[in-house]
C-alpha cells in the first residue's frame, strides 16, 4: 500500500469498519439506549459510505486500495447487521442472510476473475440501489424495534418462535400478523399509535427483508449477465496460458 492510499476518503472507508465492533455490540445489549446508539452508528457508517466516494471523485483521490476497500466495507456492514438480526429477531430468516452474503461473495469472485484476466467488470447502477436499500432496509428494522416496548418486541418474538415450532413459515405468520392487523374494527383511522406501532412490528420487518433480499438477488443476477463475458471460453483460455 503506497502513500497515496493515507488520505480522508480511504480514512472514512476504513472508519465505516472500525465501527462494525461497537455496532454490533450495542445491538445484543439489553435496553433502547443501546439500540438507539447502534442506530445512530449504522446511519453515520452509512452516511460515510456516500462522502467517501463523493470526495475522492472530488479531490481526484481514487486509489486502488479505496477501490477495493469501499465495497468490502459495505459488505462487513451490511452482513454483520444482518446476521446479528437472525440471532434477535425471529422475523428474519437464515435463507434471507445466506443469499445476500452469497451474492456478495458471486460478485467479489466476478471482481477478482476480471482483474486476474486483465480485464474490467462493468458495474451497474442497479448495485448502487442494492446497497442503499440494505442500508435503509436496516435503519427501518433498527428504527421499528427501538420505537417498540422491550415486552411486545419480546412477544412478537415468541409468536414467530411458536409458530415455526408448529410446522409454519415464517411468511405464513407474518401474514396472518398483517390479517390480524388489517381486521382491526379500528383499522385504520381509530387506531392508537402504540396500536399501529406493535401491528406494523409485528409483519413489516419481515416483508422489508423480503424484498430487500429479492433487490440483493436480482441486482447480482443483472452483475452476472452484464459481466457474461467474463466466462468466454477464450478469456478463459487465455488465463489459462497466462498461468503458463
Amino acid at each position: 500500500m503506497n502513500k497515496s492510499a493515507f488520505n480522508i476518503p480511504n480514512s472514512l472507508t476504513v472508519i465505516r469498519v472500525l465501527v462494525v465492533p461497537f455496532f454490533i455490540y450495542c445491538l445484543f445489549q439489553v435496553g433502547i439506549v443501546y439500540k438507539i446508539i447502534a442506530l445512530a452508528i449504522f446511519i453515520l457508517a452509512s452516511v460515510t459510505d456516500f462522502i467517501d466516494g463523493y470526495l475522492a471523485r472530488k479531490w481526484n483521490q481514487e486509489t486502488e486500495f479505496g477501490k477495493f476497500l469501499d465495497p468490502l466495507a459495505d459488505k462487513i456492514l451490511v452482513v454483520s447487521a444482518f446476521a446479528a438480526f437472525i440471532i434477535l429477531y425471529a422475523q428474519i430468516e437464515v435463507w434471507m442472510v445466506l443469499l445476500i452474503i452469497l451474492r456478495d461473495m458471486l460478485i467479489t469472485s466476478l471482481r477478482y476473475l476480471a482483474i486476474i484476466q486483465g480485464s474490467s467488470m462493468k458495474t451497474s447502477k442497479m448495485g448502487k440501489v442494492k446497497t442503499a436499500v440494505q442500508m435503509i432496509s436496516i435503519i427501518l428494522i433498527l428504527f421499528s424495534f427501538i420505537v417498540v416496548s422491550t415486552g411486545k418486541s419480546k412477544a412478537i418474538n415468541q409468536i414467530y418462535i411458536d409458530g415455526s415450532n408448529t410446522g409454519k413459515f415464517v411468511f405464513q405468520i407474518a401474514g396472518e400478523n398483517f390479517e390480524k392487523f388489517t381486521k382491526n374494527p379500528n383499522f385504520p383511522n381509530n387506531l392508537k399509535v402504540t396500536e399501529w406501532i406493535d401491528g406494523l412490528a409485528s409483519f413489516f420487518p419481515y416483508y422489508i427483508m423480503l424484498i430487500t433480499t429479492i433487490i440483493t438477488v436480482l441486482s447480482g443476477i443483472k452483475y452476472l449477465l452484464s459481466n457474461y463475458y467474463l466466462f468466454k471460453p477464450s478469456e478463459i483460455l487465455k488465463l489459462y496460458r497466462r498461468k503458463k
